[in-house]
């Protein structure tokens, strides 16, 4: 079972309990690698780092390269190890008619003047976050830590 999430881009997946260090989520503005390691019951939400699995909503299509992203990553203090909690990301029709049929990658979570983040475009109106995954996508919580991508 694939516990990171499918995009419309194509499956940000990774095989339960094996290292997979291609890129698999954007942190920070980095691509970062993975092993997923199961579904969190009983989540104590103020340990937990959001997790954004990106989807259409009102776009056509997602630029390449796009992958869930991490609220924090490895080396930023607010990164909690690796424990999720997904919500869903959709592209408004203002983001649309702000960027074409093919909306910006996003990279990172913020900060909030940075065109890469999520916080940008949410302030904007591009966007809609939702609590909670898409369908297909991994569990609400989850632990999945985050790895360097290494070259093949």
């Amino acid at each position: 079972m694939s516990l990171l999430g499918v995009t419309a881009a194509g499956s940000a997946a990774a095989a339960k309990g094996k290292p997979d260090f291609s890129p698999r989520i954007w942190g920070d503005g980095e691509q970062w690698g993975t092993k997923v390691t199961g579904e969190i019951k009983n989540p104590n939400e103020n340990s937990l780092d959001k997790f954004f699995v990106i989807t259409l909503g009102a776009a056509e299509e997602l630029p390449d390269g796009t992958l869930p992203v991490s609220e924090a990553a490895p080396g930023n203090p607010d990164y909690n190890g690796g424990r999720w909690w997904t919500h869903t990301v959709e592209w408004t029709q203002a983001g649309v008619d702000a960027h074409g049929s093919t909306p910006p990658l996003l990279t990172r979570y913020g900060p909030a003047d940075d065109p890469e983040s999520i916080q940008f475009h949410l302030n904007l109106g591009h966007l809609t976050v939702t609590e909670g995954s898409p369908a297909g996508g991994p569990p609400d919580y989850f632990r999945c830590p985050m790895l360097p991508v290494k070259d093949e």
